[in-house]
């Protein structure tokens, strides 16, 4: 067993939560920003994280990438039927084993030693985590697709990408790729001050609730890697867009792609990718992908 360092909180009805200091002491390991590594230990942000899954969340299995020495995963064990944790620091595996033990004997609490980016995740039903930053867009498009309500922690900058407006000076391909999944939220500002070691940025915890677009693709590969293309050429026109992109979308036939979007709306041409809505990127990139099937029948 554990000392008893924390208090029990209403919202985590029995459970004594460990204090994430303690937790770091009893870890004998010092975050390292070189591996991505700030804990987050502030005990007020630590207990607002997990109320920010929708009221309605299935808590059945939740996902952690990125547990550090537990004090998230704590919180998630007094809310969840089962955690699962992924985290590649072996030491940091080794520690959780023994600081959780009882969790881990009981059937509660999953530790998948590996990178987040390359083991199988479980069949889990949302996650909450204080991602590594240096893998938060690859991770985060590995979860999206999944349709589960997220609650994820991300640098500040990040966060207010993924839920930029269109004609916004944030709004880019990272706010069209992610809102195609989910509605996306900045629910809180984190200050470096709520992590050991502090990092040198401000953080932002972020909110997704899956959903269907309110636009149809036929192939979402290819919309992405459109969005992806245009976006390389902001500056451009999306005339000139279309033109300069083949080798990112595969498009054979610009020209044929660009004479059927001025018959559709020639507007739509002079604009640049910053001033496109999701649901405009999706028209272009339906016309793209009938241009090009129409080619290759003929």
């Amino acid at each position: 067993m554990t000392e008893q360092d924390g208090v029990s909180d209403g919202f985590y009805g029995e459970r004594t939560l460990r204090n994430p200091d303690a937790l770091i002491r009893r870890a004998g390991l010092r975050g390292d920003p070189d591996q991505d590594q700030h804990f987050l230990v502030d005990d007020r942000v630590l207990d607002r994280v997990p109320t920010y899954l929708p009221d309605d969340v299935d808590t059945s299995h939740v996902l952690e990438v990125g547990p550090g020495t537990g004090a998230l995963t704590d919180r998630l064990l007094a809310l969840a039927d089962h955690v699962t944790v992924v985290e590649r620091d072996v030491r940091l595996a080794d520690f959780l084993r023994r600081e959780f033990a009882d969790d881990i004997e009981a059937g509660d609490l999953t530790i998948l030693e590996g990178d987040a980016l390359e083991v199988d995740l479980p069949d889990f039903t949302a996650c909450v985590a204080n991602l590594p930053y240096g893998i938060s867009s690859e991770i985060t498009f590995r979860l999206l697709p999944e349709g589960k309500p997220l609650v994820l922690m991300f640098q500040k900058e990040f966060a207010e990408r993924m839920a930029a407006e269109s004609a916004t000076d944030a709004y880019g391909r990272l706010s069209v790729s992610a809102q195609h999944y989910a509605d996306i939220e900045v629910v809180e500002p984190v200050p470096p001050t709520a992590f050991s070691p502090p990092p040198a940025v401000d953080s932002a915890v972020v909110r997704t609730t899956p959903r269907d677009p309110d636009y149809e693709v036929d192939d979402p590969e290819f919309f992405l890697d459109f969005v992806k293309a245009l976006f390389t050429q902001r500056r451009k026109t999306i005339r000139n867009g279309i033109r300069n992109t083949t080798h990112i979308t595969g498009i054979e036939h610009p020209e044929k792609v660009i004479e059927a979007v001025e018959d559709h709306d020639e507007v739509l041409l002079r604009k640049r990718a910053g001033k496109l809505a999701p649901e405009q990127f999706a028209e272009l990139a339906t016309i793209a992908v009938d241009v090009e099937r129409r080619e290759s029948d003929a």
